[in-house]
């Protein structure tokens, strides 16, 4: 079909404004750089469902790649006392992990037997070694050093986590927020070493209790401590999808990174990030 005859295709169609020639002008395509990114599914084997493999990890880190862009401006606003972009962009993490855990499921129809046809082939390669994952268990505040030595290969890769590491996460932020609004938090707390695991603290579990004791003076922390428990509800959500469908498809065995599979992703479903604000539900 000529250039004239598709015109007057999109004319008889009532769709006479639409432009079609792009000789001088950037295409969709080519703002969205499509070409890298549909190149980007080749595999390790010939198998069919290797497509499907690649292409749900793709998209989860795409959606993990904006979950760190919004936690980390979300971060930021906090520490500079303006919470309601805060919230914003808190609440988007939130959207976009139910993106992330609906994925399960569709990488959930691969079954066992189509999983091994091309498993063998990915040699060590494994989720496991996600580097946006730590990324963002760094960002909530989960610090694991230990992790840091798989990310050695790559000098630069290593160089932006052990930075990442060593930033106060969001529930850092938060806490900084609870003592500039006037709520008793302990100083070792405020000056703690945030490479270290956070473990519940008494005066922070205090300030969250005040916090939910008088909504309508505190109604903005209140709002974030809310926002708090919405993205660790989902992350465990995502959590548990994820170790359901590891043992769907391959049941008990080791993961190919070396882990031991379904037995580590349960465990780490244990830990929570801001476990104060689980721990006053029951206390209240």
């Amino acid at each position: 079909m000529d250039h004239s005859t598709s015109k007057r295709q999109l004319a008889a169609d009532g769709e006479t404004g639409i432009r079609t020639n792009f000789k001088e002008s950037m295409t969709y395509g080519e703002y969205l750089h499509l070409d890298r990114l549909l190149d980007a599914q080749e595999g390790v084997s010939t198998h069919h469902d290797e497509t499907l493999f690649i292409i749900i990890h793709q998209v989860s880190e795409l959606w993990m790649k904006l979950i760190l862009h919004e936690l980390r401006a979300a971060i930021r606003n906090i520490d500079g006392d303006d919470l309601q972009p805060a919230f914003k962009q808190l609440a988007r993490v939130s959207r976009i992990q139910s993106q992330i855990i609906q994925a399960w499921d569709v990488l959930a129809t691969m079954t066992p037997a189509e999983y091994s046809e091309f498993r063998e082939d990915l040699g060590n390669a494994s989720g496991f070694q996600s580097y946006q994952y730590r990324m963002i268990e760094f960002a909530l505040g989960y610090k694991t050093k230990h992790v840091l030595k798989i990310y050695e290969k790559d000098q630069v890769l290593h160089a932006e986590l052990e930075q990442q590491f060593r930033q106060p996460g969001l529930y850092d932020a938060a806490i900084r927020k609870l003592a500039r609004s006037g709520l008793a938090i302990d100083e070792e707390v405020l000056a703690r070493d945030v490479t270290e695991p956070y473990d519940v603290e008494d005066s922070v579990k205090e300030a969250w209790k005040t916090v939910y004791r008088d909504v309508d003076t505190h109604w903005e922390l209140y709002q974030l401590a809310e926002k708090l428990v919405d993205i660790e509800d989902s992350f465990q959500q995502w959590r548990f999808r994820h170790m359901k469908t590891v043992e769907r498809i391959i049941g008990f065995k080791q993961g190919t990174g070396g882990s031991s599979g379904v037995h580590y992703l349960r465990k780490v479903l244990e830990h929570s990030f801001f476990p104060e604000l689980w721990q006053l539900r029951t206390e209240l």
